[in-house]
C-alpha cells in the first residue's frame, strides 16, 4: 500500500515518482513493480550523501554531504526536498551544480529532508 510523500524507482529505467495520491497496492514501471526507496541517514562511503541543514535569512541551506558531493553528468544528486507538514519543497539539480539548495521556510516547519543521488539512492536528515 503507497503512503503519501513515498518515492520509488525502477529498476529498468531509473524512474522516480513519489506518492501523490495514497492507496495503490503498487506501482509499476517497465512493466516491473517499483521499489520503494528508504532513506539513508548515515554515510559510510567516500561521498557524503546525508543532507546538512545552514540556518540563512528567511530560511535555510541544504548541502548535500559534509564534503561536496560529485555533481557529474553519470553521479549526481538529482534533488533536494524540504518536508513541512502541508508541503513538500524540491530543487531539482543538475549536472555541473552545486550539490546544495535553499529553502524559505521556517526551520521550526520542517519535519524532514531528504535528497536523490542517482546512484546510492535516498538520504535523509530528520529534526
Amino acid at each position: 500500500m503507497t503512503n503519501l510523500r513515498d518515492l520509488y524507482v525502477c529498476s529498468i529505467c531509473g524512474n522516480v515518482v513519489e506518492v501523490v495520491n495514497t492507496g495503490a497496492p503498487a506501482l509499476v514501471c517497465c512493466n516491473k513493480p517499483m521499489n520503494k526507496l528508504e532513506a539513508g541517514t548515515q554515510d559510510a562511503s567516500l561521498e557524503k550523501h546525508v543532507p546538512v541543514l545552514e540556518e540563512i535569512q528567511g530560511g535555510i541551506k541544504v548541502k548535500v554531504g559534509s564534503v561536496a558531493h560529485p555533481m557529474e553528468e553519470k553521479h549526481s544528486i538529482r534533488f533536494i526536498e524540504v518536508l513541512t507538514k502541508d508541503q513538500v519543497l524540491r530543487a531539482e539539480l543538475q549536472p555541473g551544480q552545486a550539490p546544495e539548495a535553499s529553502f524559505l521556510v521556517s526551520s521550526e516547519d520542517i519535519l524532514e529532508v531528504r535528497e536523490y543521488c542517482n546512484i546510492h539512492g535516498l538520504w535523509k536528515t530528520t529534526k
